[in-house]
């Protein structure tokens, strides 16, 4: 049974998601606008699930993307149940845990996790909220990341309403 943990900031994420974007642009930069460090680990002092969130931002063909994908060592695993947001696994263990997504330039789910990120980036005190609610989500469903995910989501949610989105 895994156990949810939320660590303490970490600048170790930083260079993570650096040697990450490096790893993919050795293949994908001509095919991709930007490749996005999103999620908690993207925000200076903020303590989250020590994995990696990043979307890789195209404007076009996505199966280009994917064969890309593929030959370094993902698979495609669908949207998991969120439009505009493709998903791709990792399959060997030369990187830091990661999450990566794949998504269309214009995609509402991009604009969401950019707009989050730079509100928590620009506002200490939504950050530090966001911190505690974490925490208390993670005590609360220590074993269960839908719960964990359903607790957080409500703060996410009111953040979105607040941004407009």
């Amino acid at each position: 049974m895994r156990t949810i943990l939320i660590a303490p900031y970490n600048p170790k994420w930083q260079t993570n998601f650096q040697e990450i974007k490096t790893f993919l642009e050795k293949v994908i930069l001509n095919c991709c606008l930007a490749i996005e460090h999103v999620g908690s680990t993207a925000v200076v002092g903020l303590a989250a699930k020590p994995i990696i969130d990043i979307d890789i931002v195209i404007d076009s063909d996505f199966e280009l993307i994917k064969s890309k994908l593929e030959r370094l060592g993902y698979y495609h695993n669908g949207d998991q149940g969120i439009k505009g947001r493709e998903v791709f696994k990792y399959t060997k263990t030369s990187l830091a845990t990661h999450h990566l997504y794949v998504c269309q330039k214009e995609s509402v789910e991009l604009q969401k996790h950019i707009a989050f990120r730079n509100h928590l980036r620009q506002n200490p005190a939504t950050k530090e909220a966001y911190a505690r609610v974490k925490q208390q989500a993670a005590k609360m469903h220590p074993h269960d990341i839908d719960g964990y995910l359903d607790v957080k989501g409500k703060f996410i949610e009111k953040i979105y309403r607040k941004l407009g989105l």
